[in-house]
């Protein structure tokens, strides 16, 4: 594993992962910007713009550019979250300066033509009635909201419908043109690279970037709260939790043991004791959101109307017996998976590359396997205590919709 990192002149920082004997690459551009750098008057914005970039170019349609990729036998795609977007390619070897090219072209050159836009949004709408009407998606936006209201990190990725009618050209001009500073972006790539030649494609496409851009996220506030909704389905689906640490925090990897025991897998205590032993849920499990200045450790569990009653008691039983009943071959086994999960991760050039890309916006470095395992190896029964403990003293959020009566967590 060879990681190389390079500043340009410009400030956009590239970092590689060469890794010998792969015949191709994942390569592509993270912006460190996302859904909680938008005023509220135009929410939803940063997904719109990752969604406009793929729509034409002043050298490009939006025909060709899925042509140009799809004729080598690659892929183009992106994602928006709340503090970045990204904009990543898979390709063979031979074909990695066609996708630093056309993520070079997408970002500096798109056109945001006035029929793409209007055909987009009404892409866009769709993607939003999509996840309203899948609860155990829609569910984590109004998680997020109750547990940092009224903010931007509170906020919906994808924006209510009422903003995302009226978003201008303008306004997709003007945010790239504030937001998307060289400063901000982080050029990763890894597998069939080799670092220099990476670099030496970033300067010669990479050159309409515009300057420095200013830190202007609001911080974050963690409040907590209750929201229930009541629709006709099946399941009732909530989600509890505690605010967590930053994403660089020393107690992250203990979190991460924490996590997983009590709801990373098929042997994790919710899973046993929820599904095995009692039946009522189908699914069941425990999660970490780490952002630059907070954090949040939930459970999610879809259950049915006549099990909340003996559903919410369990959890908060699992919850409050944790610190009294944690044993070590619950600690080795989670270790161990975090651990297989970190190096399984390896032969993958996707997964190497995003975490190429997040260790350098979270940490300014690259994090070598070996440090993840020692570190992991390093948790002990007393970090794990203290973390959840923690945890569970912080005010809850707890968020639910379904059939039934209203319910909550007290």
């Amino acid at each position: 594993m060879t990681v190389q990192i390079t500043t340009l002149k410009s400030g956009l920082r590239v970092i590689t992962d060469d890794i010998p004997g792969i015949a191709t690459a994942t390569l592509g551009l993270w912006v460190q910007v996302g859904a909680r750098y938008e005023p509220a008057s135009i929410n939803g914005i940063s997904h719109f713009l990752e969604h406009m970039a793929f729509k034409g170019t002043t050298t490009r349609s939006a025909k060709q550019i899925a042509e140009e990729i799809e004729n080598v036998g690659g892929h183009l795609n992106a994602y928006t979250s709340r503090e970045a977007t990204a904009y990543h390619a898979r390709v063979l070897a031979e074909d990695v300066p066609l996708a630093v090219e056309l993520i070079a072209d997408i970002i500096q050159n798109s056109t945001f033509e006035e029929e793409e836009i209007a055909r987009e949004r009404d892409v866009i709408l769709q993607e939003i009635g999509q996840s309203f009407d899948t609860p155990d998606d829609i569910i984590f936006d109004y998680f997020q909201e109750t547990a940092f209201p009224d903010q931007p990190l509170g906020r919906p990725i994808l924006g209510p419908p009422e903003i995302i009618r009226k978003i201008t050209r303008n306004d997709l001009n003007e945010y790239m043109k504030r937001e998307y500073s060289a400063s901000r972006m982080i050029f990763a790539a890894a597998g069939g690279v080799n670092h220099d030649k990476i670099v030496e494609l970033c300067e010669k496409n990479f050159t309409r970037l515009s300057s420095p851009a200013t830190e202007n996220f609001k911080k974050a506030f963690y409040q907590g709260g209750h929201f229930f909704e009541k629709r006709k389905l099946e399941q009732v689906h909530l989600v509890l939790g505690f605010e967590s640490c930053p994403a660089n925090h020393p107690d992250h990897y203990a979190l991460a043991v924490f996590s997983s025991l009590l709801g990373g897998g098929m042997s994790s205590r919710l899973f046993q004791e929820v599904r095995e032993k009692r039946g009522l849920v189908y699914s069941i499990y425990s999660f970490k959101s780490a952002f630059q200045d907070s954090g949040i450790f939930a459970i999610y569990a879809g259950t049915g109307e006549q099990q909340v009653d003996e559903l919410l008691p369990t959890l908060k039983n699992i919850l409050k017996d944790f610190p009294n009943t944690l044993e070590d071959k619950e600690i080795e086994r989670s270790k161990a998976q975090l651990k297989a999960g970190t190096l399984m991760s390896l032969e993958s050039t996707s997964a190497r590359c995003e975490r190429l890309a997040q260790h350098l916006m979270t940490y300014n470095r690259s994090i070598p396997p070996q440090e993840v395992i020692k570190k992991v190896n390093a948790v002990t029964r007393k970090d794990i205590i203290r973390v959840a403990s923690q945890l569970i003293s912080t005010p809850p959020t707890f968020a639910a919709l379904g059939p039934g009566k209203e319910i909550g967590w007290a």
